[in-house]
């Protein structure tokens, strides 16, 4: 993509998934292939990733595959295998994390740096750009201008800025986190955490003294960036990213149209930026991010730390208020709707907030007008005994509207390429001349004998709209010219096998201009990286990653988490994120308190969830908190009987992959 041009890129799980991103405006997908890619349960065959592929290719739209865990030894060359197939198959990109893979021998495909490189520092942006990636996912805790800083050390012909602007967030710097291999022995840097942050913790301070207690203190609410989208332009992004790789079809048609309909106001407003692929979307519905599920959102910190970017009372989606309940029957209840217009529906999804403030389901089985406006009597699928705390006047949400899942369910979007159509008189006949938006032509001609229309008044307006129904194909007309002398009576038997003609011309004509994005070079002599040493984080997990790391200057390499050399307590997560911030016991915001400053002190966190216990450390200077645990035996025991092989050197020709 060329530094002008604004990109959407969509989260696809499946195939039909991303094609449907495409139709709704998505200018680019990333996926999962068979193997390798950071989500297990999200894996797809190379055959389906090219009908993708040919799809997207249709609008300029780009297919990323994810290839972004890190690598056994014994899994780079099957590694290699796929690559040279997700190459063959069309793939445009891909998504990377393990270094190691840049010391193979790829096919000529474009290399992107996975957000799980931890890329949080000029330093380390231009080090990657100078390796050959092509465009980086930044960390999503970086503010504006630590965006824009990155971006102005780029060179942007060379590599391109993507940021995360809506899903799920990671409590950790990605790529940083290792509590759920501590834990369970499944890696998150192998596509199987566990999701250790999303569980309730008792947390107590240094005396022993509980700070709070069943709270989710590592839970995040969902990124949101809808407001910062012109900021983070200016800032120097230029792919945006929807998270959501595990999410479903009608999460990611609502968000990708969302923000497809936002970008596409900000183009209009800014002639100098561009489209990333060709075509307008248009929707049957109006895109809602609060339809889907979210643990409320926050803008995390692109404007600076906030202090509400915690989902700690549940991880669970809230949905939003619909109003309260009124009566509660033998088998029933009965809600008053605050908008006397909202309707609830057989199937919906409601759920309230009990007195320990846990969020409790209410699944509706039916739904029934109780008499006044907007009041309803619902059956719930559970039994009213189990509904805890569920009393008159209790707010009630909806996180599930079955009228809107439905919805999505059907054919939600169209997509077409804007084209001018001029119809003439050719030497033997007629002849359409074709040109799209992105300036594509083609032509198609008949040899026919033409006759003087009848009514030449309407004769032209016939034609126009004979020419114009362009159906299923990929356009839509912008201008019908007729280049003729005087009116002609073209029949449909001659008009609509030339009008196909033309558009097969036309597809073929922007095929052959379709052009595969360049590999990155990298540069030679190959650039120092920012540091001589290398510890566990930086997830060495191979001999090529080994390779990769010395040749470019680092002296000392400490191997993976996962290769279990680390035994005793380290950091199993490192995080913006700060549970004394989000609690008031940071000493910064005492700071200047009238008989609390200098009281508070940034003193260690115990955390526990059933047993398990670890150690909340905060360093203040980078203003960062580390998560503190050891692996357990029984993952040690469980590593042993299955040992994996790391080369702490270089292995001789006959055992190198």
């Amino acid at each position: 993509m060329l530094p002008h041009q604004i990109e959407l890129l969509s989260p696809a799980r499946t195939a039909d998934i991303g094609i449907e991103a495409v139709n709704h405006g998505a200018d680019a997908v990333y996926i999962g292939g068979p193997s390798f890619g950071a989500r297990t349960s999200a894996d797809n065959s190379v055959q389906d990733i090219a009908r993708l592929a040919r799809h997207a290719h249709r609008f300029g739209s780009r297919i990323y595959v994810t290839v972004n865990t890190i690598l056994r030894d014994d899994e780079l060359g099957p590694a290699s295998k796929l690559i040279r197939q997700l190459y063959d198959a069309g793939a445009d990109a891909l998504i990377v994390q393990d270094m190691g893979l840049l010391e193979l021998d790829l096919p000529p495909i474009q290399l992107h740096a996975s957000t799980q490189t931890d890329i949080r520092t000029v330093e380390k942006a231009v080090f990657l750009q100078n390796a050959g990636l092509s465009k980086l996912v930044l960390a999503r805790e970086l503010t504006l201008p630590q965006i824009r800083a990155i971006y102005e050390a780029l060179d942007e012909q060379r590599c391109i800025v993507e940021f995360f602007i809506h899903g799920a967030l990671c409590v950790a710097y990605s790529g940083q986190c290792y509590v759920s291999h501590a834990h369970t022995g499944r890696s998150a840097n192998r596509g199987d955490c566990s999701q250790a942050c999303r569980l309730p913790y008792e947390v107590k301070d240094s005396q022993g003294r509980i700070v709070a207690h069943d709270k989710h203190v590592l839970s995040m609410k969902d990124n949101n960036q809808s407001g910062n989208l012109r900021a983070l332009i200016d800032a120097g992004a230029r792919s945006f990213k929807i998270e959501g790789r595990y999410k479903d079809l009608g999460y990611v048609k609502n968000i990708t149209a969302h923000y497809r309909r936002l970008f596409d106001e900000i183009l209009e407003e800014r002639p100098e930026l561009g489209r990333a692929s060709s075509g307008r979307a248009t929707f049957s519905f109006t895109p809602d991010p609060d339809q889907n599920f979210n643990r409320e959102f926050t803008d995390y910190f692109v404007n600076g730390r906030q202090d509400d970017i915690g989902a700690f009372d549940t991880p669970k989606n809230p949905g939003r208020a619909i109003g309260f309940v009124t009566q509660v029957g033998p088998h029933w209840v009965e809600l008053q709707c605050d908008d006397e217009a909202t309707v609830i529906h057989n199937g919906d999804g409601l759920c309230y907030l009990d007195l320990h403030r846990e969020l409790v389901g209410l699944q509706i089985n039916r739904a029934e007008p109780a008499g006044a406006p907007g009041r309803f009597r619902v059956f719930p699928k559970d039994a009213i005994e189990g509904l805890r705390h569920l009393k008159r006047g209790t707010v009630v949400n909806r996180n599930r509207d079955m009228n809107w899942v439905r919805a999505l369910e059907k054919k939600s979007a169209e997509r077409r390429i804007g084209v001018w159509m001029k119809l003439s008189r050719s030497a033997d006949g007629l002849r359409l001349d074709l040109t799209d938006e992105d300036g594509h032509a083609a032509h198609a001609e008949l040899a026919c004998a033409l006759e003087p229309a009848r009514d030449a008044s309407q004769a032209h307006d016939k034609l126009r709209e004979a020419l114009g129904r362009l159906g299923d194909t990929l356009f839509t007309p912008i201008d019908i010219a007729l280049d003729f002398s005087e009116p002609w009576f073209v029949p449909a038997s001659l008009l609509n096998p030339l009008r196909r003609e033309a558009v097969a011309a036309l597809e073929a004509a922007r095929a052959k201009a379709f052009r595969r994005l360049p590999r990155g070079v990298a540069v030679e002599p190959p650039a120092p990286y920012p540091e001589d040493t290398l510890t566990y984080l930086a997830n060495v997990f191979n001999h090529k990653a080994r390779a990769f790391y010395e040749k470019h200057g680092v002296k000392v390499i400490a191997s993976a988490y996962e290769s279990h050399e680390e035994t005793g307590e380290v950091s199993l997560m490192i995080t913006k994120h700060c549970v004394r911030f989000s609690l008031s016991l940071c000493p910064k915001q005492a700071k200047g308190v009238t008989g609390v400053q200098g009281t508070v002190r940034a003193e260690p966190l115990t955390i526990t969830h059933n047993n398990e216990k670890l150690t909340l450390r905060f360093d203040c200077k980078p203003c960062e908190m580390h998560v503190v645990g050891k692996i357990k035996p029984s993952v040690m025991k469980a590593a042993a009987s299955s040992p994996v092989t790391f080369h702490r050197t270089r292995p001789t020709a006959r055992g190198a992959h």
